[in-house]
């Protein structure tokens, strides 16, 4: 027992670092090693942070973004930090660019991207799908063969204590999305049709106001599973308010990501009528539609892809 003792003491001292032999009590031991977690907790996040010696590009970033005071804040936050190792996987010269003051609020935007009100342990976000973060926008958490991941990183170590929060470290910087619903669909090929409908309905604007929207997006595919000449004729200019009525069936106010749609049996569309919800052999079910990939987000809401077109 005295060996144990006598080994914390040495390893918490620097006498240790010159090979001296343990000149420390057992009482005194135990004094010094409670001083020394007491003092580690006492440090906020960006001090726990700075001292850690491998987030120096997070710490630059935070100090270009102005957030270092908010940071230093009475949260709790949970704080999800890439190292510098991370940051260098991003494409070259782009740390340089977002740290310029031009982009401060992009940087904003992305700083708080890693950060999630109120303390969350490792133990607990094992057991999400996902967080809504500082930024407004979530993340997506999943697990597999024990390894948290979060949105596409993994965290490689969990539960760094600091006086105002929790740090986890992960190995990639994460990017909120910075395209609205519409140009989010128009980037994807699969929504070709669907956006030339939204075009012809006169509803981009719409789409690409405030929000949040939750979009259930039919694919090209779904749209051709219509029986043939109805695309076609939904396109012509008098068609246009069965278009919009079509359309407007797809889309529920609110942002409702998929954890939650699953927890619905109905949600009312911006066309007036409902939708029916339910979950099915682990697949959520819109109607007849089966989504078929999920939380998609976008700054102003998210898109559930679906693979068929609903009918109001």
């Amino acid at each position: 027992m005295k060996k144990t003792i006598c080994l914390i003491a040495m390893l918490s001292t620097t006498s240790a670092m010159a090979g001296e032999k343990c000149p420390l009590s057992t009482a005194a031991a135990n004094h010094q090693a409670t001083v020394l977690v007491a003092t580690a907790a006492q440090q906020d996040i960006v001090d726990t942070a700075a001292a850690a010696g491998q987030f120096n590009t997070l710490i630059a970033a935070v100090k270009a973004a102005g957030l270092v005071d908010t940071l230093k804040g009475d949260g709790p936050f949970t704080v999800f930090a890439p190292t510098d190792a991370a940051f260098a996987k991003l494409p070259k010269g782009t740390v340089e660019t977002l740290l310029k003051p031009e982009n401060k609020a992009k940087l904003q935007s992305i700083l708080t991207f890693h950060v999630v009100p109120g303390k969350v342990m490792a133990a607990d976000v094992s057991k999400l799908s996902g967080a809504t973060t500082a930024q407004g926008q979530q993340v997506s958490v999943s697990t597999k063969n024990g390894k948290v991941m979060i949105d596409g990183a993994n965290v490689v170590k969990a539960d760094i204590a600091a006086s105002n929060g929790v740090i986890h470290v992960i190995d990639q910087v994460l990017m909120p999305a910075d395209k609205d619903i519409v140009a989010t669909a128009a980037a994807n090929k699969s929504f070709s049709t669907l956006v030339a409908a939204v075009k012809a309905a006169g509803l981009v604007e719409t789409l690409q106001g405030e929000g949040p929207f939750t979009v259930f997006a039919p694919t090209d595919e779904a749209f051709a599973k219509l029986p043939e000449g109805t695309i076609a004729t939904l396109l012509k200019p008098e068609n246009k308010s069965k278009l919009v009525s079509i359309l407007t069936y797809h889309v529920v106010p609110g942002k409702v990501m998929a954890a939650d749609a699953a927890k619905l049996s109905s949600a009312d569309t911006v066309n007036g009528e409902g939708l029916a919800i339910k979950t099915s052999g682990g697949k959520v079910m819109i109607n007849d539609a089966t989504v078929t990939a999920a939380d998609v987000e976008t700054t102003n809401g998210v898109i559930h892809v679906i693979d068929s077109v609903l009918m109001p």
